[in-house]
């Protein structure tokens, strides 16, 4: 091949080899600065986005437990439930033998009726004493004329001296007699409390024998154990009929299902925005794919920690900074249709702060 033809080629050759290098050498930097710029921009649409959900796994279901127990003693006739029973408040669950308390009431019962006789007794006797005082006044009088009589003859020898004396020492022993029998009356209107025609219902006697008779009729009615709110009956093997049942004992435990919440322990730094009254769903490990709608209810004014027996004490020793907990409080609305929720279940919790983050927030 001729040399010219030679040189023609090559000029027309070399640009299209250095194109595709060219576009290289500028595509580089593009999509290096266009990654990190993308990078960039979608970090700052996440972070804008951001902040609005605070949440946690360390969560558990709760819900009102109680150990019944009653405060008198007596022996169980009776068990009303079984374990895993569903009860409604105020249903039986357990009956003592109420015997004895029957037997006490019936006896404050005639002790009151018996006080109530007394009272009436009370309270005629000081009538009759006022009679009596009356009549010896009148004794009185007389033995007063007839000592003034006798101590105006006397010395005239009309009267003796031993008729004198008498006289003297009758109007001395009526005068005795008058006081003896207002001290007796006075004694009297102080037991029935300084009012005789006070009724015998508001004597302090009456009023003691009614209190006891009350305690009696409370203590019978606590024979029956009934259940302070709606839940399900647990460990109920624990009691059985003919058993002493001490008072203050539990019997068995009650848990509540109306009642239930969740007690979710977030960290400190996660609640920069909640408070009463967000909006938050809970899941349940043991329900996947099930979502329940709840509400924040309270947060606790201090954190987990401080509630402890031997607390932190920061002021002494080497100090080692930990992000605290703070106990917060979610409770779950009824859905219809959801499986029931168990006291101590696993828990997610996400709360919707409805915070909303800004560049200005940057700078």
């Amino acid at each position: 091949m001729p040399e010219g033809s030679i040189r023609v080629a090559k000029p027309e050759a070399e640009p299209a080899a250095e194109a595709p290098k060219r576009r290289r050498r500028w595509l580089r930097p593009v999509l290096m600065v266009g990654g990190v710029l993308a990078v960039v921009a979608g970090s700052g649409l996440f972070w804008l986005n951001g902040g609005r959900y605070a949440g946690t796994d360390d969560a558990y279901v709760q819900a009102d437990r109680l150990l019944l127990a009653t405060d008198i003693s007596g022996i169980v006739q009776r068990i009303a439930v079984r374990e895993g029973d569903r009860v409604t408040e105020g249903q039986v669950l357990v009956q003592l033998d109420p015997s004895p308390f029957q037997h006490a009431l019936d006896q404050a019962r005639a002790q009151q009726q018996q006080i109530a006789l007394t009272l009436t007794s009370m309270e005629a006797d000081y009538q009759r004493l006022l009679r009596d005082a009356a009549a010896q006044e009148a004794a009185v009088q007389l033995a007063q004329a007839t000592f003034d009589r006798a101590a105006q003859i006397v010395n005239s020898g009309a009267v003796t001296r031993s008729a004198y004396d008498q006289a003297r020492y009758g109007l001395q022993q009526a005068q005795q007699q008058l006081e003896s029998l207002r001290a007796q009356a006075k004694v009297q209107l102080a037991k029935l409390g300084g009012k005789p025609d006070m009724p015998v219902e508001q004597h302090p006697d009456y009023l003691e024998a009614a209190a006891r008779l009350a305690e009696a009729q409370r203590q019978l009615d606590h024979t029956t154990l009934r259940a302070p709110f709606a839940g399900t009956v647990t460990q109920v093997s624990s009691l059985q009929p003919g058993q002493y049942l001490a008072a203050a004992s539990p019997a068995f435990a009650l848990v509540s299902s109306d009642r239930v919440w969740v007690d979710a322990l977030p960290k400190e730094t996660d609640l920069t925005y909640v408070k009463p009254g967000d909006a938050a769903t809970v899941t349940i490990d043991t329900y996947p794919g099930i979502t329940w709608k709840a509400v924040v209810e309270s947060i606790s004014p201090a954190s987990g920690s401080t509630f402890s027996v031997l607390p932190a004490q920061n002021a002494s020793g080497n100090w080692v900074k930990v992000v605290q907990r703070i106990p917060v409080r979610i409770r779950v609305e009824p859905q219809d249709g959801a499986p029931p929720l168990r006291a101590g279940m696993s828990a997610i919790v996400s709360i919707d702060t409805g915070h909303e983050r800004h560049l200005s927030d940057i700078f």
